[in-house]
């Protein structure tokens, strides 16, 4: 593991990322709010709900595919039950456990959000890279992910 400081150049690079992290990431989910009504936690939630099968899932293994802690999916889908974009059941397998499912209301709005958030996506990231540009973000995005997901970091050329 490398301990010395960060050059000049990876620092400005560092830099640049949170940047552009942090404004992408508020301008979508502002024109998310704005044209749907939905947070980014309720697009996210809705989003998995509506590919899950019958378009139902486990509160556990919904906290489990959004890396959430229990918690915040807890109070996220009380707001949600409440705005009547998700129904809370009990799960018939399993007495303790709860199963969420979209509602006819949720499912319509998920809809909206995904063309708004696909629409977003081309203007501001996949209409303004050249191909290379894409090909390279997504090769950087999977080698950073790999290294995350193992664990610790790749050793790459420098």
């Amino acid at each position: 593991m490398n301990t010395s400081p960060l050059t000049d150049t990876q620092s400005a690079v560092w830099s640049s990322y949170q940047r552009l992290r942090l404004r992408l990431t508020e301008r979508i989910n502002r024109e998310l709010a704005e044209k749907t009504g939905l947070s980014e936690a309720d697009y996210e939630i809705l989003a998995v709900l509506t590919q899950a099968p019958d378009e139902t899932m486990r509160a556990l293994s919904l906290r489990c595919g959004l890396e959430w802690e229990k918690s915040r999916l807890s109070h996220q889908l009380k707001r949600m039950e409440a705005r009547g974009l998700v129904l809370r059941e009990d799960c018939t397998e399993d007495n303790r456990g709860t199963v969420i499912r979209v509602t006819e209301r949720g499912r319509s709005l998920a809809a909206e959000a995904q063309r708004h958030y696909e629409q977003a996506i081309q203007r501001y990231v996949t209409d303004v890279l050249t191909p290379e540009q894409l090909d390279a973000l997504g090769s950087i995005a999977e080698t950073i992910l790999a290294g995350l997901e193992e664990g610790q970091p790749l050793k790459l050329h420098r």
